[in-house]
């Protein structure tokens, strides 16, 4: 005996997909479920075409979307093709800058917000580098407050120090997805170009920098974040909008 539709619940609607899509998202899935490791050569794209029984045009733009969300990246030339990507902190904080810069391009972002997501991010960082860092991370991070205490206000390569002081702080941590993160904000939005930046302003900062790098080599964590703490405090206070 038949029934009807409300007695039947083995069958649900169901949105048909782009065979693009379906292909896009097959190969996501066999890339995140390991089926392709990192840095594998996915197949060729008649092959990918014949296994899904697709066009190649079908097949290149479903490989376009996994380039563009960093999933994959494809190498021209005869040895070339689809490589699944190798996944490194700097691999990661390229992609997280690339998106960030744009959110704060079109002016999506203030400066408050970057700085209250720097102190979620770096206050712990700072602790944690007390932690873990080496001497290969003090070394840097010296050699970068011994610029910074010779520089002049019209060097251009201010933001660059604070960039590197910072993100020596983030490696520091021992965690390669926050230092990743910590990369990726100041490889956006680099909060050094938002201080009015005075002599006065310029010699404060540096010796939070040095309070900061004192902590850390003396392995003292809360003396670590508190230093931190009061820098951002500070980068928030002389800082302007953009």
């Amino acid at each position: 005996m038949a029934t009807t539709g409300t007695e039947d619940k083995r069958f649900q609607a169901r949105q048909v997909t782009r065979p693009r899509d379906q292909v896009e998202s097959q190969l996501r899935e066999a890339i995140l479920d390991g089926h392709f490791a990192q840095g594998d050569k996915l197949p060729a794209e008649t092959e990918l075409a014949a296994q899904f029984g697709v066009s190649r045009p079908t097949v290149r733009e479903a490989l376009g979307a996994l380039v563009s969300s960093g999933l994959i990246r494809k190498i021209p030339g005869v040895a070339g093709g689809s490589f699944v990507n190798t996944v490194t902190p700097d691999s990661l904080s390229q992609m997280l800058s690339e998106s960030m810069d744009t959110i704060v391009r079109i002016g999506a972002l203030t400066i408050d917000e970057i700085t209250e997501v720097r102190r979620v991010l770096e206050i712990p960082a700072a602790q944690w580098a007390a932690r873990n860092r080496t001497d290969e991370d003090i070394e840097v991070m010296r050699s970068v407050v011994e610029t910074q205490k010779s520089t002049t206000l019209d060097d251009p390569e201010i933001p660059t120090y604070d960039l590197r002081f910072h993100t020596t702080i983030g490696r520091a941590s021992g965690n390669r997805l926050l230092e990743a993160f910590i990369a990726a904000v100041h490889g956006a939005t680099h909060p050094a170009q938002f201080l009015e930046v005075t002599k006065p302003v310029a010699q404060k900062t540096v010796r939070q920098h040095i309070a900061i790098l004192a902590a850390i080599e003396d392995s003292d964590p809360d003396a670590a974040g508190e230093a931190m703490r009061e820098h951002l405090d500070f980068v928030l206070r002389y800082s302007h909008s953009r």
